[in-house]
């Protein structure tokens, strides 16, 4: 008994600490509170060490890994800073600024994993805006929403949708067909937002960028990767399996004479990788307790789900979220795996700390010396989660 209330009492504080993001007094982030939440688990008798590793989803934990040194390669070569560069140098406006950067960081974020569009996008936005002496805020905002909604298109768009589709087994196309509208539509609301935020961003007064440093491109690997990456996309278009294909596409990359493994290998994430294997194992162990059984009957309707969804993603992050519903939502329920990915990656833009690339953009722009609240934040993105959630929601529902 008494052994019992203790693993209760581990799994409590778990996900305690991690919806706080550490815990006080103690050098822990999200990564190895969930490490060290498994490791007493496993201590305790929770659950035993043959199991906690059964427990680790291998589809997901090879697709993150594989897709993390594709993105890699492609911020080495230069590729998102050429990308970023040229849509900038053709917006002409602070309002042309505003559309391009939003539509541009949003399409990229949905091939590649949004994390990494905030990591670029963020310092780029910051020396822009500097040089036309306009506001940053409305634009960083931009960005930071625009990496969420845009990736909610794809199943390789972020950590939460390569869960989806580790356990749903939906195609990256039919994926892709009912999504990429709900991107599209809450990126068109996100400008509109905006501009009535702040009006000053609705200027169409010619502004230039001749003064911004050219970007620094390696030709050779940049042409390797974007080869490597289009026959990824192509195998993922046409359905072959998104670990595997991913993997070869990474192991490609990485057989190469210029590049030194130890620059890629360093720019993993490898704390993600923690996360996603403990929280797993965490998963697998309020499974066993059946902790959650009260929310299968409403997990189960899509309203409640959404409901469910947005809320547990803003209180203890949107991957835990997906792995802890995830148990509840059958395979061929289509309608009901949309609706988890759509809004634990929407719910994302509620608050700051609602999702991992509203952070990212928050601590590039305050190590410049640009800071903004958390009222602004919530200002611009809590009738913006409700707004896209409710055309996701209508949406998918009439689609599937």
């Amino acid at each position: 008994m008494l052994r019992s209330l203790l693993q209760l009492l581990i799994l409590a504080l778990s996900y305690g600490a991690l919806a706080l993001g550490g815990v006080p007094g103690l050098c822990m982030n999200r990564a190895t509170i969930a490490l060290v939440s498994a490791a007493l688990l496993i201590a305790l008798g929770a659950i035993d060490l043959p199991t906690a590793w059964q427990a680790i989803d291998p589809q997901t934990i090879v697709f993150l890994l594989s897709m993390m040194i594709v993105n890699a390669y492609l911020g080495l070569s230069g590729f998102f800073q050429i990308a970023m560069v040229t849509v900038v140098r053709f917006s002409g406006s602070p309002l042309g600024l505003l559309v391009f950067l939003a539509v541009a960081t949003g399409m990229l974020s949905a091939v590649f994993l949004n994390d990494t569009l905030a990591l670029v996008t963020t310092p780029l936005t910051l020396r822009i805006t500097h040089v036309l002496g306009l506001n940053p805020v409305p634009y960083l905002l931009a960005i930071a929403a625009a990496t969420n909604i845009g990736s909610v298109a794809t199943l390789s768009g972020n950590p939460q949708n390569i869960l989806v589709g580790s356990f749903s087994e939906l195609g990256y196309l039919p994926f892709a067909q009912v999504m990429v509208p709900v991107a599209v539509l809450g990126l068109g609301l996100q400008v509109a937002w905006l501009g009535w935020l702040y009006p000053e961003v609705r200027s169409r007064q010619p502004c230039t960028l001749a003064t911004l440093q050219p970007v620094q491109v390696q030709k050779g690997l940049l042409h390797k990767t974007l080869i490597v990456s289009g026959l990824m996309f192509l195998a993922f278009l046409l359905g072959f399996p998104l670990a595997e294909s991913s993997l070869l596409a990474a192991a490609a990359l990485l057989v190469t004479r210029r590049v030194k493994p130890e620059r890629i290998l360093a720019q993993v994430d490898w704390s993600l990788l923690v996360l996603f294997a403990g929280l797993f194992i965490l998963t697998r162990c309020i499974q066993n307790f059946d902790l959650l059984a009260v929310l299968r009957p409403w997990v189960n309707q899509p309203l409640p789900l959404v409901v469910i969804t947005a809320l547990l993603s803003n209180l203890i992050s949107n991957v835990p979220t997906v792995l802890l519903l995830a148990q509840f939502i059958p395979k061929g329920a289509d309608q009901l795996w949309y609706l988890l990915a759509a809004t634990s990656t929407l719910a994302g833009n509620l608050t700051l700390f609602g999702a991992v690339a509203n952070l990212i953009t928050v601590e590039a722009a305050a190590s410049s010396g640009q800071r903004f609240s958390f009222w602004q934040h919530l200002r611009f993105g809590a009738p913006l989660t409700v707004l896209t959630l409710a055309i996701a929601y209508v949406w998918i529902v009439s689609q599937t």
